[in-house]
């Protein structure tokens, strides 16, 4: 579902990407098609209004992402980043997004500052 890679410009003396096989430009791109949530499983048996409906779409229950997290938390382990790293999705142009296809930078190896930018 995913490939892991480091990345070609290091901000971090690890800094490694997390990124779907299948192309998806933006983190606010992710469709139905990337959840696991369905109205059913939020209210069983109730209908639902427009609004309703549109709200479980967003509901915090990513398949994808979901994976794409857990790989990042294994990879990061087996990088020896016990004492923490930092995540980071960048979503279109005021968020900073260069590259257009959805992935995870995942940095760590040192103290890292807040805020980033």
């Amino acid at each position: 579902q995913c490939l892991v890679f480091r990345d070609v410009a290091p901000q971090a003396p690890v800094h490694f990407l997390v990124i779907p096989k299948r192309p998806i430009p933006r983190i606010s791109h992710v469709g139905v098609q990337d959840t696991e949530v369905s109205l059913q499983d939020v209210a069983p048996g109730r209908q639902m209004g427009a609004t309703q409906a549109l709200l479980t779409l967003l509901l915090p229950c990513p398949q994808l992402l979901g994976h794409l997290l857990v790989v990042a938390a294994r990879t990061a382990q087996a990088e020896g980043l016990a004492d923490g790293y930092r995540l980071v999705i960048n979503d279109g142009k005021h968020g900073a997004q260069s590259v257009y296809h959805l992935h995870i930078h995942v940095l760590g190896g040192r103290q890292l500052g807040w805020p980033p930018g």
